[in-house]
């Protein structure tokens, strides 16, 4: 379809004398001459629309082979245009004035060839602004130069950035040019002519959206040089009111179209997610009306990070794109051959939704995203992996053992392989935690000042938050310095390759389209439950838009609110004397329980997929989902009956002080930009437990390579105590060369550790479960003076019979020594430190459990039960023999050594504030 569009486009007549080119019709063969808001349409009929995709975020770029990928997507779906501008190639940006080697210059060879292959425009964009002297002809014959080995790699069409730059001249500057805008514009015209007008040639101002025009659009001196200045030939984009646009509208462009003379071309970032390490974004292409087409000149999506998850980003866009290609409505086809009788056509579909009324008859984004994800599914189903080597996990709660490494060819999908493994690696930060706001990391975080040059210094707006982390041009050199291999799925150190990658550098990576080989304790593929258009559909409304939950995601944050504001109907001390209320919050429990499984098994299906190549891109952001919405349904169930109804936790709701998220509905209205309130749709769950600022317990990378293994969390119940005491024991034993307890006395381990939390106060226990039973367990107290006495008034008393006193003049063996600690006063704890620590816990895993995260989840879980009854503070006691808990709560991370006098000397006391 591109092919053919391209025909009938003769090249556009040299020396138009228009004074204000063309307003950019969205297709081959446009409309007669019309004007718009005093933009004059160019009447020859046939003026080419820009669309397509811009690769210009921070990051790992793609590799040649995705970008193939992407240019057959592009001819397949009509668009037409791929603007080149990927940070991380710093002859691009960093280190413009550089010659790209003959290696390079063979990348970039190869990828115009593509491109040209599969009809698809090539645009070479370069990015000098962050210190160049436009008065200086020696910086000016480098760019010209630079252009120019471009130019004999067979570009044609280029582009100019000057985003996200310093607006302060040099003093050499000052003295040639009047203001930033003339030195920009003096260069960006020199160079136009100087490579020959090309008939694409693109220019990115500083003042790039609305937000950043001082003082505005309309009055910014910047744009109106730009404007009055800039040869008419040339392009100029634009973001649209803010970096990240909710919405762009038809009066804004009419606005911004004025000033500059022609049409924009909008560089779109409403699916970009390089500033945010939990966002994802798979809705459709949405808030601009195909009104807008007209006005524009064209538009290219900048899109996620991740390539294989820019499916639904790109053909949403073709789809808007194709419903008003020349004014007249096009009716959207299901498949991609021109024969098919199978549409859809536009409408609106509305009822039931919650979603506002779609107003644009000619493209509705729920179609839209339906056509898309259709599509998409027969993608999961094409085999597509990579062969490399297996790298198993260590057990969590086990003594180190060397990694074990088995032939590469037995287990192809062990370690993400460097192509698709480190597109996700350089968007993690591992210093970031996931809610911190991003202000808060302006201050914080040295690596943020390291990049001056990222930093807008000009007059702002105040709601400009961030200004170094923008998705046009973001926070990703400073992520990338400080990246560490845990956040993402394993990093290959020795992977750091061009961005540019090479055919031959693809061969040494030898892929295969094997069938998937499960991996240990995976579940095979394609089992009774094979991946559905509702799995995707799910999957997209939980990673829906910038300012945007899905319709299921809004639904399951509407109803755990409501089921921890109506709580207390559940409480210890309501009695459930009102039947009716605690019918309807069970009833309303249950189902959100059945939305949290759905959840949980679109992950397991998504994880079962043959196509890893998708399942790499999606895996961290489905791992995270997944992991929030286990916990927030195991902390669901442990409400009914053990959260207590008291005046202190009555004021706690009340004030606000817990699960508070007031700021969310002023985010969704699109007042800030995104990064001003981080983690999407798993933040506001976090935000929604009690334990919402313990950034450390929600931190969990995946695994190191994807697993569909499942672990569930639950509260504890009486039948479970066997299964307790039984891991207890067999985890107390580990790696004790002599086990020295016979089985006269089997429940001793047990009765000892955990014995009297789960007698006494079980309400605050936790069991971790999988598909073989109970594989750990998380206890606790909230307040221990008053379980010390309770344990004294009956626990202890009751072991003393169970448990006769040895003789303490001889040797004791470690059970008489166990058994003794029943007949002695066990030392107390200042009440300075349980003042503030109050609540003891007690947290043991089964060694065969190598899932790092599910001791994250239970301690979270465990955490948000305590604090949700007025604990301020837990603590553990850990012996100082006991090295294997001393390393897992070290790795753990969320507990700090308590240091105090009055201490008992033989135990190590690790505390946390809640």
């Amino acid at each position: 379809m591109v092919q053919k569009d391209k025909t009938l486009e003769p090249p556009p007549v040299d020396g138009e004398q228009s004074p204000s080119p063309v307003s950019g019709e969205a297709c081959a063969e446009a409309p007669g001459p019309v004007e718009q808001s005093g933009i004059a349409v160019e009447p020859t009929g046939h003026r080419k629309f820009i669309s397509g995709v811009v690769e210009g975020f921070y990051g790992r770029p793609w590799t040649m082979e995705q970008r193939k990928e992407l240019f057959r997507r592009q001819q397949k779906w009509g668009l037409n245009t791929y603007l080149y501008a990927p940070k991380d190639d710093y002859k691009h940006r960093m280190f413009w004035r550089e010659l790209y080697s003959v290696e390079e210059a063979e990348q970039l060879m190869t990828l115009i060839a593509a491109a040209k292959e599969y009809g698809i425009e090539f645009i070479y964009a370069i990015s000098p602004g962050l210190d160049i002297t436009f008065s200086n002809q020696k910086e000016v014959s480098a760019l010209k130069r630079k252009l120019d080995q471009v130019t004999h790699f067979g570009c044609k069409s280029f582009a100019l950035l000057f985003d996200d730059i310093d607006h302060n001249m040099c003093p050499a500057d000052k003295e040639v040019f009047s203001s930033f805008a003339h030195a920009q514009v003096s260069i960006t015209n020199e160079i136009y002519q100087y490579l020959g007008e090309p008939e694409t040639f693109l220019f990115c101002p500083t003042e790039y959206c609305g937000t950043f025009c001082y003082p505005n659009v309309p009055q910014s001196p910047y744009l109106h040089t730009v404007g009055e200045k800039l040869l008419p030939g040339i392009d100029v984009l634009w973001t649209g009111p803010k970096v990240v646009s909710k919405d762009i509208t038809v009066e804004s462009i009419e606005e911004v179209s004025k000033i500059l003379r022609r049409a924009p071309v909008i560089w779109d970032n409403i699916h970009a997610n390089d500033y945010d390490q939990k966002r994802l974004f798979l809705g459709p292409y949405k808030g601009r009306s195909t009104e807008l087409i007209p006005r524009l000149k064209g538009v290219l999506t900048n899109p996620n990070c991740e390539f294989e998850s820019n499916f639904v980003a790109i053909h949403t866009l073709a789809t808007w794109y194709k419903s008003n290609m020349n004014g007249v409505r096009k009716d959207v086809v299901m498949t991609d051959g021109e024969d098919s009788t199978v549409s859809i056509q536009i409408k609106l579909e509305n009822e039931g939704s919650d979603e506002e009324l779609e107003t644009d008859m000619l493209y509705s984004p729920q179609l839209a995203l339906k056509l898309a994800l259709t599509e998409w599914l027969g993608e999961f189903c094409v085999p597509h992996q990579y062969n490399i080597t297996t790298v198993f996990q260590q057990p969590i709660m086990s003594p180190a053992m060397p990694p074990l490494c088995l032939d590469p060819l037995a287990h192809p999908l062990a370690k993400i392989p460097q192509e698709e493994e480190e597109v996700e690696v350089e968007k993690k930060d591992s210093d970031e935690e996931p809610m911190e706001m991003v202000v808060e990391k302006m201050v914080d975080e040295p690596e943020a000042e390291a990049n001056p040059e990222e930093k807008h210094d000009g007059p702002v707006l105040a709601d400009k938050m961030a200004e170094d982390l923008k998705p046009m041009d973001t926070d990703k050199e400073s992520l990338a310095e400080s990246k560490s291999p845990e956040e993402s799925i394993q990093e290959d150190s020795g992977s750091d390759i061009a961005p540019m990658q090479t055919d031959d550098q693809l061969k040494q990576v030898a892929q295969t389209f094997d069938v998937f080989v499960p991996g240990p304790n995976e579940k095979p593929l394609f089992t009774a439950e094979p991946l559905t258009v509702d799995d995707l559909s799910l999957l997209a409304e939980l990673f829906y838009l910038p300012y945007e939950h899905g319709n299921k995601a809004v639904q399951m944050l509407k109803e755990f609110n409501w089921l921890r504001a109506n709580s207390s109907v559940v409480s210890v001390n309501c009695k459930r004397k009102e039947t009716e209320k605690v019918e309807e919050w069970q009833s309303r429990a249950e189902k959100f329980e059945e939305m949290c499984c759905s959840v949980i098994q679109m992950f397991t299906r998504l994880s079962n997929s043959a196509n890893r190549t998708i399942l790499y891109d999606l895996y961290p952001y489905i791992w995270d989902i997944k992991s929030i919405i286990s916990m927030v349904k195991s902390f669901v169930q442990w409400l009914d009956g053990r959260i207590h109804s008291t005046s202190f936790y009555c004021f706690w709701i009340d004030s606000g002080r817990w699960c508070r998220s007031q700021s969310s509905a002023q985010f969704l209205r699109g007042d800030q930009e995104p990064w001003a309130f981080r983690g999407g749709l798993a933040g506001e769950f976090q935000r929604l437990l009690p334990i919402e600022g313990a950034n450390d317990l929600f931190y969990q990378p995946p695994p190191s390579m994807p697993t569909s293994k499942l672990y569930s969390i639950r509260p504890y119940f009486p039948k479970d105590e066997a299964a307790v005491y039984k891991i207890c024991k067999e985890m107390y034993c580990e790696g004790l060369e002599d086990i020295p307890f016979s089985d006269d006395d089997p429940d001793l381990i047990g009765d000892r550790l955990v014995g009297g939390l789960l007698t006494l106060s079980s309400e605050y226990g936790f069991v971790l479960e999988d598909d073989e039973g109970i594989c750990g367990y998380a206890l606790g107290t909230v307040d221990v003076k008053p379980f010390i006495k309770k344990c004294e008034m009956s626990w202890i008393p009751f072991m003393q019979e169970k448990y006769n006193k040895p003789d303490c003049q001889k040797d004791l063996t470690e059970a008489e020594k166990m058994m003794l600690s029943f007949h002695e006063e066990e030392e107390g704890l200042p009440d300075s430190f349980l003042s503030n620590f109050p609540s003891l816990i007690k947290v043991d895993i089964h060694g065969k459990v190598t899932d790092p995260s599910v001791a994250k989840s239970m301690m979270g879980c465990l955490l948000s039960s305590l604090k949700a009854n007025g604990s301020l503070g837990a603590f553990c006691k850990v012996r100082q023999t006991d090295k294997r808990m001393l390393d897992f709560y070290s790795k753990l991370g969320c507990f700090e050594v308590a240091k105090m006098e009055g201490f008992p000397k033989d135990i190590i006391i690790m505390g946390r504030s809640l």
